[in-house]
């Protein structure tokens, strides 16, 4: 074990969680997934927890872009214990870790020797509210925005459950399932939809048909009964249906419901008003600081809309029908997708890769602080743009 992992036991922790004990690094990951759920990350992308004891207590976090070797050795410097990279430094399988590798197995192996968690966002950033791209929406002056492309969050929250009921017992099996907790929407109590229709049915020797008689093709006029039901009450919400319903073998299908598409991937909005490409450009190269900022498309040309997309566009913008004066935002172009812009008669802004991710950084703490009081928390001083301009 290092001096560095041994003085970190003996020392004395302050951090809290919001129960007012010792905070985890399992706290720290509830706390990050309450911002920017991993459920929202691209299906290629490695987010979450990816080096670390979710027990072990932390103090000390350091956020940064880049894991590098710097920002691990300035971790080292400030007894950090855990720290959060915007990209993930495990991205491939790998199938060791050296410390004498030129590689990020290098850094991952020095943050294990030195008890250290790490904890990548990435593109779970990108999509969530108040993530990567609202940032830079809002240093455009844009404070509405929609994703540029919606992400189908995982999970099955909600089913619908219909079934087939004779007309004269369609309100006394409703009032079953809404007692059950069935056909809640929003602010909204026994919902259903219902339809009228014929059914059939042949019931043989051993069955007790409580309509018709065995033996015999049976028709009757039923009601088509709809209502949603939350997964986690489905088998109550089913057995309040058997038991109410009048036939020995009631039918009922359960469709499975996806939640409403709301997050996603870029955003898209208005500016407050129209700019000279140039203009904007100007406007973000001095508020980020950036080092050198690239357009495409004609400096005086006017834009009124902004696609925004941190880090590296590549094809998402060209997934939806492109105005003359639009302007894409992002980190980096490359060069075909350049000459696509300009053949489209559109614009574009690229920032700088690091230089588009940055900015997230510092209300992001802010965010984690409110959630983890007592944990010191700080941006990386070390981690860099690694381009220069000359």
């Amino acid at each position: 074990m290092s001096k560095n992992v041994q003085s970190k036991k003996k020392a004395t922790r302050s951090g809290r969680s919001g129960t007012g004990r010792r905070a985890t690094v399992k706290d720290f990951c509830i706390a990050l997934d309450s911002i920017a759920p991993t459920g929202l990350a691209q299906d290629w992308d490695n987010v979450g927890l990816l080096v670390g004891d979710p027990a072990a207590p932390i103090r000390r976090i350091l956020a940064c872009i880049d894991l590098t070797p710097a920002v691990v050795e300035e971790s080292i410097r400030k007894r950090i214990d855990l720290i959060l990279a915007y990209h993930p430094p495990i991205f491939k399988p790998i199938s060791t870790l050296r410390a004498d590798s030129s590689d990020t197995d290098a850094v991952v192996f020095r943050c294990i020797q030195h008890g250290m968690a790490i904890y990548a966002t990435h593109t779970a950033l990108d999509a969530a509210e108040d993530g990567t791209n609202d940032v830079i929406a809002a240093l455009c002056g844009i404070h509405e925005t929609q994703p540029l492309e919606h992400v189908d969050e995982p999970g099955i929250h909600e089913m619908k459950l219909v079934t087939f009921v004779p007309a004269d017992r369609v309100d006394p099996i409703a009032e079953a399932l809404f007692a059950a907790g069935a056909g809640r929407i929003g602010d909204y109590d026994q919902c259903s939809f219902r339809s009228l229709g014929q059914g059939t049915f042949f019931g043989g020797e051993s069955t007790k048909p409580s309509v018709g008689r065995r033996g015999l093709l049976e028709r009757v006029d039923e009601v088509r009964l709809e209502t949603v039901v939350p997964a986690t009450i489905l088998p109550a919400v089913v057995n309040a249906l058997m038991t109410a319903h009048p036939y020995d073998e009631p039918a009922f299908d359960l469709y499975p419901l996806k939640p409403r598409p709301v997050r996603g991937i870029g955003r898209v909005g208005k500016l407050p008003r129209p700019l000279s490409l140039s203009a904007l450009a100007g406007k973000l190269k001095k508020k980020m600081d950036a080092g050198g900022v690239q357009i495409v498309g004609a400096p005086r040309r006017a834009v009124d809309r902004a696609i925004i997309v941190v880090g590296a566009a590549g094809s998402l913008p060209f997934r939806n029908p492109l105005r003359s004066k639009d302007v894409i935002v992002t980190g980096e172009i490359r060069h075909h997708d350049a000459l696509t812009i300009e053949r489209r008669g559109c614009s574009a802004i690229a920032l700088g890769h690091w230089t588009s991710e940055r900015p997230v950084l510092a209300p992001l703490t802010q965010r984690i602080k409110a959630l983890l009081p007592g944990i010191n928390i700080h941006v990386s001083r070390s981690d860099r743009e690694p381009f220069r301009v000359v």
